[in-house]
């Protein structure tokens, strides 16, 4: 299909004379395309930044605003006169008015869809002008909450953001700044389609004979024609399709059109236009299958749909579609059982237990985001062992380069549709746009290999029963919701992509309000932990059958914290860390579980430390737990909230804004590890499980030492010690022992001196070598998998009488990386590695030694930035500029 690109430079225009607010911003008189109005303020490098400091207020008067854009095109007189001229905006934030020549076209009220608009008859030869005079969201949420005043958020929203189809954390959230941009944030252009085009191509798998990593896949393409009216018919015209293998391989098949095709009637049509369909069949023996990240490999085809017409000496390509895919089959299991109903994503047959994270915007000025920041994430999750990712509803649906990245790494979607936490209308405009962006969006994504499931929409359903609002809103409200998400959706569902299975609500039990938040079927957000303030040993009461939320809140680096503040802002309740705190008390909370764990910090850059440690602990306690108990698919999933900022902030991310792994993510990468040993200590005594997440049974031996360190450094005590060889079944968790210390432990002074060390170390052959992606660590001694060591106390580590002696290091170069020997003399829990001046991403962090014990580190030199990782600027150092950057701590320095 031919095009005219509309994208590039556009002509901006304000308001007219002074407006209040507005005059600490240099607004440029010209606007990129795809772009926005803060971006464009911000790259005159004039305008406030709105992630310094408190200068997130000042965009209020940007957003109050009417803009307007303005370009022109050239058509020539062929094009002028076509019947179909269709002006395409892939994406228009928000509330738009469209004019061509001073013509009023149409108006836009959803930036989750795609704008057409045919100009035949308005259009002319020569100069063009268009124009997009884009309305304030904020001056049209607040007429709208006047009209009808809705619920909604997280606390700290512009209100009335349910009023409108734009994402909804731009309005703020409980992470998340209130910066309701505006702009043409996709890609504009003019399609010029021939009088029969590919509109859509939907693609079914089946799959039969599967034996490993392979499979004999049959791939029924479902192509979806139009034709105009002045389409002279099919004859002379073919489909062929094509898939290419990773290794080459070719296969094909064609067909002739004729009359063939089959007319639908999906109601989805442009007037004036017709819709035809046509299946083709394409076999793949012995395909290579596409597997979740850590369960096999992600291999992918390329997929050609070709429309051609085959008249005189050979073929002309009408119009032609490509799609990467992946050949697997993706479900949910759901099976009735002794707790209730199972709940499992299920890959090839293999139900997984799903490890991962909530996904929000990278960007609160979603405009700029890049692939290469993209790309950073999502390996990053991929690094920590992460096997799914949850796009979470109160958002926007990503771009094309995170579903292929989650493809190629692995990642399994659970998808959610775009609405969250709000109360909805559903007036005939509303249902029109919502319709419109689902059936955009879900022919967008569907052929993806990483989606999982697709989701009605964000903690709605949990609202109705257990926030107030069957008594605070009318009935036609929660009829509305009804309407929405147990029938509309659904039917949306069914009709464009019935090989994913569709979920009504997160969490839910399966819809029509029936015990949304249980334990016995679907998933559970747990809140109780953070919101509720309870100990992170509450997670150990909740018996889940998915885990899709639950956190703790940190703050996010020093280097992080010193791009937003001045020196002296750095106090967490300052006007300026409170600005850079959006959840509710948030701050005081943080503070709540360091003072239930660790002493009182001695400066803040110990504060913050400290609360890094608490949110990987406390997380660590619940997805241990949940994986101990997937025997039998009770539980099958841990799923935290959330992996990444949209700014820099104290919020409950294991990556924040800048790219920078917290505690959390080195933890999640050993809490996620294919096999995991972890304990579960109650009073003096401790529980030693194996859980194993892999294809195979595994057998090693499980190795423990109980140790008291209270006389002198080097008078270490072995209080007891022992091993126990283990066999884990694939896809189990086994209880290897269960160590009872009462009579070693018999009163708290005694537990204040002990600490448990435990390992599981794998039969040669048993589990994977260590690979050099820049995410392994190793103990001296036989290789042990991250994840498959660690330590336990019998009392908080405040409490633990700590040796205050910090671990000593070396730092060698060894070609393309360093590597860091790190040792100790005494028990050193925590030992947090960071550099001075620089970036870099340790292979392991936040770890614990025994006393005599040292550890390799490695760090990549490709992995090291003068600037942050989300920028990922590479800085060449020597090993000895490395180890003068060098800093070490652990949790004995806190206080």
């Amino acid at each position: 299909m031919r095009t005219i690109d509309l994208n590039g430079t556009w002509t901006l225009a304000g308001p007219e004379g002074k407006t209040a607010g507005l005059e600490g911003f240099a607004v440029p008189s010209s606007m990129t395309v795809p772009g926005s109005l803060f971006s464009a303020c911000l790259e005159t490098g004039s305008s406030p930044d709105p992630f310094w400091r408190e200068n997130e207020r000042l965009y209020a008067a940007l957003a109050a605003a009417d803009w307007t854009l303005t370009r022109d095109f050239d058509l020539s007189p062929e094009i002028a006169s076509r019947s179909l001229i269709e002006l395409v905006f892939e994406g228009i934030d928000t509330l738009s008015e469209v004019y061509l020549n001073g013509a009023h076209i149409g108006n836009t009220a959803d930036m989750h869809r795609t704008w057409k608009f045919n100009l035949a008859g308005l259009a002319r030869p020569g100069k063009n002008t268009l124009t997009v005079r884009l309305l304030s969201p904020t001056a049209q949420m607040q007429a709208e909450q006047t009209r009808l005043p809705l619920p909604g958020g997280s606390g700290g929203q512009y209100p009335g953001f349910c009023h409108l189809r734009k994402a909804h954390s731009m309005s703020g959230w409980d992470w998340g700044p209130v910066l309701p941009d505006l702009g043409i944030w996709r890609p504009a252009y003019i399609a010029l389609p021939e009088e029969v085009d590919i509109r859509d191509v939907y693609i079914v798998q089946t799959h039969s004979n599967r034996k490993g990593e392979t499979a004999d896949v049959e791939l029924f393409a479902r192509v979806r024609l139009r034709a105009s009216a002045q389409a002279p018919g099919w004859k002379n015209l073919g489909l062929t399709v094509s898939a290419t293998a990773p290794d080459g391989s070719e296969f094909s098949a064609s067909c002739a059109l004729a009359d063939s095709a089959e007319k639908t009637f999906t109601g989805f049509e442009t007037p004036g236009e017709t819709c035809y369909e046509k299946t083709l069949a394409l076999s793949i023996p012995r395909a290579m299958l596409w597997w979740p990240n850590g369960l096999g490999a992600q291999h992918l085809y390329d997929l050609t749909v070709v429309l051609s017409r085959n008249e005189g000496a050979g073929a002309q390509t009408l119009d032609e579609k490509k799609l990467r895919l992946g050949l697997r089959t993706l479900s949910v299991r759901r099976d009735a059982d002794e707790w209730g109903e199972s709940f499992a994503f299920e890959a090839n047959g293999t139900a997984f237990f799903a490890m991962g994270a909530d996904y929000v915007p990278e960007d609160s000025l979603i405009a700029r985001n890049t692939r290469k920041r993209t790309e950073r994430l999502v390996r990053s999750a991929a690094a920590a062992r992460h096997n799914c990712i949850r796009v979470w509803g109160g958002a926007n649906y990503p771009e094309d380069d995170f579903y292929d990245l989650c493809d190629e790494y692995g990642l399994v979607i659970w998808h959610d549709h775009m609405m969250a936490c709000g109360v909805y209308e559903l007036s005939p405009s509303f249902r029109e746009n919502i319709v419109a962006e689902i059936i955009d969006n879900v022919k967008r994504v569907r052929h993806h290999a990483s989606l999982g499931l697709w989701c009605g929409n964000n903690e709605q359903e949990e609202a109705w029963c257990s926030w107030g609002w069957s008594e605070k809103y009318s009935p036609a409200l929660k009829a509305d919701y009804i309407r929405l998400y147990e029938e509309i959706l659904p039917a949306l569902n069914r009709e464009l992509d019935p090989e994913t299975f569709y979920w009504l609500s997160s969490p839910s039990s399966g819809g029509s309000f029936f015990k949304p938040n249980a334990e016995e079927r679907g998933d559970m957000h747990n809140w109780t932990v953070w919101h509720g303030l309870k100990p992170f040993t509450a997670y150990r009461e909740c018996y889940s059958r998915f885990m899709s939320e639950f956190g703790i809140e940190s703050f996010p680096s020093m280097k992080t914290i010193e791009a937003f503040t001045l020196p002296e802002d750095r106090n967490i309740f300052s006007p300026v860390m409170e600005a850079h705190q959006k959840c509710d008390s948030g701050n005081a909370k943080i503070l709540h579980y360091i003072s239930a764990n660790y002493r009182y910090p001695r400066d803040f850059e110990a504060l913050v430390y400290a609360s890094q440690l608490i949110q990987a602990e406390g997380l660590r306690y619940g997805v241990e737990h949940w994986r101990r108990n997937r025997n039998g698919n009770r539980c099958m999933g841990a799923v935290y909230w959330q992996l990444n900022d949209c700014w820099p902030v104290a919020s409950w991310a294991s990556i924040d804004w800048y790219g920078r792994w917290k505690a959390l993510h080195y933890m999640s990468r050993r809490f996620f590890a294919p096999v995991l040993l972890s304990a579960c200590e109650t009073g003096s005594s401790a529980s030693l499980h194996v859980a194993n997440e892999t294809a195979r049974d595994v057998s090693g031996t499980v190795l423990w030492r109980l140790i008291d360190e209270s006389g002198s450094i080097s008078g270490t005590t072995v209080l007891s010690a022992g091993s126990r060889a283990v066999r884990v079944p694939a896809w189990t968790d086994a209880e290897a022992v269960f160590l009872d210390f009462s009579d070693i432990l018999a009163d708290e002074y005694a537990r204040r001196k002990a600490i448990l060390y435990y390992s599981f170390v794998a039969n040669d052959g048993e589990l994977p070598a260590p690979d050099d992606s820049s995410v392994n660590s190793s103990v001296e001694g036989p290789f042990i998998e991250p994840g498959s060591r660690g330590s336990v106390l019998f009392v908080p580590p405040k409490h633990y009488e700590w040796k205050k002696e910090t671990p000593t290091f070396a730092v060698a170069d060894s070609g393309d990386r360093f590597e860091i020997r790190v040792s100790s003399a005494v028990c050193a829990r925590s030992i947090e590695l960071d550099t001075a001046g620089f970036d870099a991403l340790f292979s392991d962090n936040y770890f614990d030694l025994a006393p005599g014990e040292t550890a390799a580190v490695f760090v990549r030199k490709d992995e090291i930035w003068s600037d942050s990782p989300a920028e990922g600027t590479v800085l060449a150092v020597t090993a000895e500029q490395f180890a003068r950057a060098l800093k070490v701590r652990t949790v004995a320095d806190i206080g």
